[in-house]
């Protein structure tokens, strides 16, 4: 019988090996050592939100674990009717943090429901319909509310003003990056070079996630080929081989910029449109693809469509058309 061993989880586990949002972690201590300092059970009912990738669940993780409590974990999309929010809270037999993943895609009724589930400790359940109908409030197990999403402003306003803590996330400067590239390098069992940290960091798109995926795949080819360590050599070949170049961008993202400026003269183009002409999903166009290339200037989202910039044309090695030739695409 053949057994194999687990691969380490690359998540920092406290506060302090919790790395790149210094003002984040800062304000955590202070409400974390505040509940305990009162000797209380549950902390007040927290929001992050930020970019995809950056460690929201894993800041959930670790306030959950700081206040030694069990964590239940859903997603917004699974809590579509206020009956499946009812059945989760009161499945609590004790404190607990409830972590929400997209928090913005839970329906308006079942942020509605969670208002008084928030502050007085009960929600209310509806027997009935019509002027017969019976409202029963019924208690529920005090819980932490955490709530992750990339889209605070879809949040209802009086929902938003029932988290006491809201932590915004920003992405991370390369240096940072290479930090937790070396420490997951050294969890992994893989020594990496200092350089080919920062070269790996470099194209990780300001997001640990990323940094840590593509580290798996240069682990991956340092197996391939019995190396002892990583140095920017291999890391090099490695992410040419999976297509991510010295900007960051992948496959798709230059795929969707060479289509843009072949196809449609740069723009402006619906996202529909270009979606179906790279053969991607529009979803996943705009979530995962356009936010890393409106923020290194590659592309602009107008009222019209999507189009390019100067900078775009002279990522693709391309000449500059004279309606572009004085937009540096801030």
């Amino acid at each position: 019988m053949t057994t194999t061993t687990p691969a380490p989880s690359l998540r920092p586990r406290t506060l302090e090996e919790f790395s790149g949002q210094p003002g984040v972690t800062a304000e955590l201590r202070i409400v974390l050592g505040g509940v305990r300092a009162r000797g209380e059970r549950v902390c007040t009912h927290m929001l992050f939100a930020g970019p995809p990738g950056l460690g929201k669940t894993t800041l959930a993780g670790i306030v959950a674990a700081e206040l030694d409590l069990p964590m239940v974990t859903t997603a917004g999309p699974l809590l579509d009717k206020p009956g499946t929010l009812a059945t989760l809270l009161m499945s609590l037999d004790q404190p607990t943090v409830v972590f929400i993943d997209e928090i913005h895609r839970i329906p308006l009724p079942v942020q509605e429901m969670l208002y008084s589930a928030m502050e007085d400790g009960r929600i209310d359940v509806v027997a009935g319909e019509g002027p017969g109908a019976t409202v029963y409030p019924l208690q529920v197990e005090p819980f932490v509310l955490i709530g992750a999403t990339t889209e605070a402003g879809r949040l209802a306003r009086p929902f938003l003003d029932r988290f006491g803590y809201v932590g915004r996330l920003d992405l991370y400067d390369t240096t940072t990056l290479a930090g937790i590239v070396t420490r997951s390098a050294d969890l992994l069992g893989m020594p990496i070079t200092a350089d080919a940290a920062a070269m790996v960091a470099a194209r990780s798109r300001g997001t640990p996630r990323v940094a840590n995926q593509l580290l798996g795949r240069v682990r991956d080819l340092a197996s391939v080929t019995g190396a002892d360590v990583i140095d920017t050599d291999l890391a090099g070949r490695a992410l040419d081989v999976f297509g991510v170049d010295s900007a960051g961008l992948g496959k798709v993202d230059r795929r969707i910029l060479h289509t843009l400026v072949t196809q449609f003269g740069g723009g402006p183009v619906g996202l529909t449109t270009l979606a179906a002409a790279v053969g991607e999903d529009p979803v996943t166009v705009e979530a995962y693809h356009e936010p890393y290339l409106l923020r290194s200037g590659l592309l602009r989202r107008t009222l019209r469509g999507r189009t390019a910039t100067a900078d775009t044309y002279t990522y693709l090695g391309l000449p500059v058309p004279a309606a572009f030739a004085d937009d540096t695409g801030d």
